[in-house]
């Protein structure tokens, strides 16, 4: 009888254990499926007019990469016939404490250009869909036509808090450019690249405008510490054209318009970039060139160690040079061979201070400067390049014009 009662005992503790076991599963299958995309963003990858590309994480790895996209701004998903549906990649990347997150990168192809599209991104498995989102093509631009853009830097952030103030940069820099087409940011995303709760926020408080206008984003060097970039470029899918030797999504181009963008690294494999930078411009055909990069050659100080990027931007008449780092603003003369020259002769070279909470004593003023200041406030810059005018106007967060000027070809 004792016998029995133990054998009793024994068999409810491992129905116990089971049932237990069974429970926690299914929890995990429940998260899973009702994991939700974060840190949403869409990227120009190919042709604006007709693409459109999308990254974003997921809480667990191994889920599906889908995009839906309707034409309009109805997200009439059910109807299938008017869906059209886009499949990426999906893999994984290490944060903090060893936790893994999926990160998910999709492009959709094909699309109409001028044309207003609504999406939403998930694992294709209801319950696993983001809200929709809406966002429109580029017009099939002709030389002479606007091009408008924003310029950010170093939102660099921690807290929620932080990146409350990233947010309402873009909030009011889209108010008095309710027009730009794409953003770009000079590097430094956040303080700490593993800390995944501060990308979270980054992408969370302007979510509003990052799930609709693509950013396109430079490695500074709280996003490539030590030569790791990794958790920096899974946040973001770009084109896939930059440097040998460079680590994936630091460096590339793009064609916006009659504008050719290119995007730097000033944290590692500099010299492999000198020569792809070289062949890159002088590949290009459009009339006006922008580059973008962290460290600036001529910002608050000279970064040295890109002194042959600025050999080749001289060779090329490279137009404006978009820097960050010094968290201050900062413009230059027209530069070329290190000396000031006459306008429209040189390249002009722009800090734009930050966007964030950190914000620099102004350094000590070079020859360069033309001008140079600490307002004490995050700031962002509106650019518009129209036929054979650039306009630059640079604002604080409460929409106060700090500095302006023009260039012309």
């Amino acid at each position: 009888m004792l016998i029995n009662r133990k054998i009793i005992t024994f068999g409810i503790a491992a129905v116990c254990l089971a049932l237990a076991g069974a429970i926690i599963w299914l929890e995990n299958a429940d998260a899973v499926k009702a994991d939700k995309p974060i840190s949403i963003v869409t990227t120009i990858k190919s042709d604006p007019a007709t693409s459109r590309a999308f990254t974003w994480h997921t809480r667990w790895a191994g889920l599906e990469t889908v995009v839906q996209l309707v034409k309009g701004n109805e997200p009439t998903f059910e109807n299938s016939n008017e869906v059209l549906m886009f499949y990426g990649q999906s893999s994984e990347v290490r944060i903090e404490k060893g936790s893994i997150r999926g990160v998910h990168r999709a492009e959709a192809t094909g699309l109409k250009p001028g044309t207003e599209y609504t999406y939403r991104v998930g694992d294709g498995k209801e319950g696993g869909w983001s809200k929709a989102a809406t966002f429109r093509t580029a017009s099939a631009l002709s030389a002479n036509e606007a091009v408008t853009f924003i310029n950010v830097t170093d939102s660099q952030g921690t807290t929620r808090h932080d990146f409350k103030l990233w947010g309402n940069t873009l909030n009011k820099a889209f108010q008095l450019f309710p027009d730009a087409a794409f953003i770009v940011h000079n590097g430094d995303l956040t303080e700490d690249p593993i800390r995944e709760e501060s990308w979270t926020a980054f992408f969370e408080q302007p979510q509003k405008w990052l799930t609709s206008v693509p950013l396109m984003p430079v490695t500074g060097n709280h996003d490539e510490v030590d030569g790791d970039s990794s958790i920096f470029s899974s946040h973001f899918n770009v084109p896939a054209n930059g440097a040998e030797g460079s680590n994936e999504g630091t460096t590339y181009s793009f064609d916006y318009g009659n504008v050719h963008f290119v995007m730097l690294n000033t944290e590692s494999n500099i010299k492999g970039q000198t020569e792809w930078l070289r062949q890159n411009l002088s590949r290009s055909d459009k009339q006006w060139t922008i580059v973008s990069i962290h460290r600036g050659a001529y910002g608050g100080n000279m970064y040295k160690k890109i002194k042959e990027w600025v050999k080749i931007f001289d060779e090329y008449g490279v137009d404006l040079v978009l820097q960050g780092h010094n968290h201050e603003y900062s413009r230059s003369f027209p530069l070329r061979g290190g000396d000031i020259v006459r306008d429209g002769e040189g390249t002009v070279y722009v800090t734009t201070n930050a966007s964030g909470p950190k914000l620099n004593e102004k350094k000590e003023d070079q020859f360069y400067h033309r001008a140079h200041f600490q307002k004490g406030k995050p700031m962002f810059a509106g650019i518009t390049v129209k036929d054979d005018t650039l306009s630059f106007k640079a604002y604080d967060i409460d929409g106060g014009l700090l500095d302006q000027f023009t260039l012309k070809h």
